[in-house]
């Protein structure tokens, strides 16, 4: 057998193997991203799906949105518009969470119909507007300076 079969030999023996090994871990650490809809039709599919770990891509329904005192907790009810669960989340809240915002959640569905989310990620803007008329960035940019906070009133922007 020449040096160079025995080389292309390993390589693809080696090369398969990591294959192999890439594909097994992505398939153990995957996490199911699904609609309401999605996992309402699963749930009643297989009931053993409840307190399963899911990802969930919805959005939150305007006037849902119950925050806690300390910050830290979050209850509102997310929906594709076939389907709504109510999610409970404990932890950081994003900046850009709001009501009628795209989220996703990742989390267990529990036997009470209620999502109790790990992970909260709130979709940010895909577009930045321009500063409305009469806007002054420049008095802005002075104050912030001066005091370290940004003006709160609007009769200084």
């Amino acid at each position: 057998m020449h040096p160079r079969t025995k080389f292309l030999i390993g390589g693809l023996i080696v090369l398969g193997t990591a294959g192999w090994l890439m594909a097994g871990s992505i398939k153990a650490t995957a996490v199911y991203f699904l609609t309401p809809e999605e996992l309402q039709a699963k749930v009643l599919e297989d009931p053993g799906l409840r307190e399963t770990g899911v990802k969930v891509g919805a959005r939150v329904v305007a006037g849902t949105v119950e925050r806690d005192s300390s910050g830290k907790r979050v209850t509102f009810d997310m929906t594709d518009g076939k389907a709504t669960y109510r999610v409970e989340y404990v932890g950081l809240i994003p900046d850009t969470f709001s009501d009628s915002v795209d989220v996703v959640v990742e989390g267990r569905l529990g036997t009470d119909g209620v999502f109790r989310a790990t992970t909260l990620l709130a979709k940010c803007a895909s577009r930045y507007e321009a500063a409305p008329e009469g806007y002054d960035t420049a008095k802005v940019h002075e104050q912030y300076r001066a005091t370290g906070t940004a003006p709160t009133d609007t009769a200084s922007r």
